[in-house]
């Protein structure tokens, strides 16, 4: 779709310093590996523009803790995004990963997993996984850093609830795809429910340009410091978190 030479000049243009870079959830070891090499190549050759994360297979456990010891000493920052797109996410999965799962969540190393609504209009990449089973994975490692992509498919809505706010205390929810999902008061009524300080700024680039973000926070009833949290500031004191462990 787009190559890092894509992506940098996209940055320069909207006056974007860093960004986070994220592989497919290819089924096969070799072609996530492969896409896995490029993208830490990518942060090599750009070390203070990119940060990197990389694709493990929830299919292939061991294979998966293999590689998140090999791109952790590579320079991998976090893992995503995880998709679920043919599959769903199941409790078996979630077992059966625990092991690679257990190490990121003692070394504050982020899960980026795709999620999405499972109402209204269908398009491609819209997956089955009901937003209980991403619950069940975030309750089963309580200390883990989670970004649920695409506004948590509505996950945040449910932290009016206390129990789940509770449970969701390490979750952070990112605004990927928002234009093509939601108006743009879910801004402010998700800053409302869990605060500023959850909410992390994605694109989905290149299907859709930051810009179009920058206008709909422009529109927003954020404050500049609530919108300089989203741009940034959240994700990078979530990194020095990881730093410090």
């Amino acid at each position: 779709m787009v190559g890092v030479e894509d992506l940098i000049a996209s940055m320069d243009e909207s006056g974007i310093d860093q960004s986070v870079i994220c592989g497919f959830p290819w089924s096969k070891p070799d072609l996530c590996s492969f896409h896995n090499q490029y993208l830490m190549a990518s942060a090599s050759q750009y070390p203070n523009r990119l940060i990197p994360f990389v694709s493990l297979l929830f299919s292939n456990p061991n294979w998966s803790l293999e590689e998140l010891d090999r791109t952790l000493k590579g320079g991998a920052k976090g893992v995503g995004e995880i998709a679920f797109y043919r599959d769903e996410l199941t409790a078996h999965y979630i077992d059966s990963m625990k092991p690679a799962l257990s190490q990121m969540e003692k070394q504050g190393i982020p899960l980026l997993l795709h999620t999405n609504e499972t109402i209204g209009h269908s398009y491609p990449g819209k997956g089955g996984t009901p937003l209980e089973r991403f619950y069940q994975l975030i309750l089963s490692f309580p200390n883990f850093p989670v970004i649920l992509a695409h506004w948590g498919g509505g996950l945040p809505f449910y932290e009016l609830m206390p129990e789940v706010a509770k449970g969701m205390a390490h979750v952070y929810y990112d605004t990927a795809a928002s234009p093509f999902l939601y108006s743009k008061k879910i801004y402010a009524v998700v800053r409302e429910i869990v605060g500023a300080e959850k909410i992390l700024f994605g694109t989905d680039f290149p299907l859709i340009p930051p810009r179009r973000y920058f206008i709909e926070l422009e529109a927003s009833s954020l404050s500049k410091q609530d919108r300089e949290k989203i741009l940034g500031l959240n994700f990078l004191r979530l990194i020095e978190k990881r730093g410090a462990r």
